[in-house]
């Protein structure tokens, strides 16, 4: 096996991307189609229709990615086998809906024979193609230019470059879309609701919280004997401080070592002397992810944090290890 021939198909895969982006930018043509496709995948949308994506063989693997993209994305899109849109699935399209049909040659027969149908309908077609004289591209309304100097096969045969490229051209439409229409991490969320991506996206801080009185809080009289008694019992690194439901302070592990210190004194300390004041809080309605960054981004990290709510009420703890758990 041999690793230079490894890094050759990636140098020529990253080449295709690389050419065709530089075709996009200096010519003012080809610039205009992406930016119209653009507009006719809004209109699409706007007018709820859904993007039919359709392709064969390893276009059609490119395709239900694009379509699955589309619609993670908030673009409804489905992924249409041309053969069996032939056999009835042409009953999934509605009149609002517009087509991406992706064929590199731009003359596979079963995508060809799709467009009078496209056409009888009013659908409007997308071509995504490397041959810009094709009969795809001449039944296309608009013609997106995929084509690649090489494939990366060493035969020049097996669909590697143009199908990278495609996928991109593909990855580039759907974020745009996205982008265009203010289409937000809550918006991807509902869209994702499975897996550490659906928990990193829609947990909220109350979800993972430990609140109080499993949370551990004293009132800033508090003894030491009675902050380390609920220390040991809570085991959760952190006891809270607070006055009329409040938060005063924290009092961690750390603070109590600190305190320690003191030798003689340490044991007559209240905590109110031994918190740590005005500390660093999260809202029980935060995401857990981004507790857990506001956590690690520091120079000096934290393992607890108090939560409180929008008026500033101490409603319980967060620990670092139960958001490294969850994520």
């Amino acid at each position: 096996m041999s690793f230079k021939e490894f890094c050759r198909v990636l140098h020529i895969e990253s080449e295709a991307i690389t050419q065709a982006l530089e075709r996009f930018e200096s010519n003012p043509e080809q610039k205009q189609r992406v930016e119209s496709c653009l507009h006719l995948l809004l209109e699409c949308f706007r007018k709820n229709g859904k993007v039919l994506v359709i392709g064969l063989g390893k276009s059609g693997k490119i395709a239900a990615k694009i379509a699955a993209t589309l619609s993670s994305t908030g673009t409804p899109a489905v992924y249409v086998h041309p053969t069996e849109a032939l056999h009835g699935d042409l009953g999934v399209i509605g009149p609002q809906d517009l087509a991406i049909a992706i064929s590199y040659t731009g003359n596979t027969s079963e995508i060809v024979e799709l467009l009078p149908y496209f056409e009888k309908r009013a659908v409007p077609v997308i071509a995504l193609t490397g041959n810009r004289t094709s009969k795809l591209a001449e039944g296309a309304k608009l013609v997106i230019d995929c084509s690649v100097k090489e494939e990366a096969c060493a035969h020049n045969l097996a669909p590697t470059s143009s199908t990278t490229l495609t996928l991109a051209i593909g990855d580039a439409l759907a974020i745009s879309l996205m982008q265009a229409r203010g289409f937000t991490a809550e918006d991807f969320a509902k869209n994702h609701p499975g897996g550490s991506l659906g928990r990193r996206l829609q947990l909220a801080v109350r979800d993972l919280m430990h609140p109080i009185p499993k949370a551990p809080s004293v009132g800033p009289n508090a003894n030491v004997d009675e902050i380390l008694a609920l220390s040991t019992e809570r085991k959760l690194g952190a006891v809270l401080v607070q006055e009329n439901n409040a938060l005063l302070g924290i009092i961690t592990d750390g603070d109590l070592r600190r305190a320690l210190r003191m030798k003689e004194k340490f044991f007559q300390m209240k905590a109110s002397e031994i918190m740590t004041r005005s500390p660093i809080t999260v809202e029980e309605r935060s995401l857990a992810f981004d507790a857990l960054r506001l956590m690690e981004e520091r120079e000096s990290q934290i393992s607890v944090l108090p939560v409180v709510n929008s008026s500033g009420i101490a409603l319980g703890l967060l620990r670092i290890h139960d958001l490294v758990q969850t994520f």
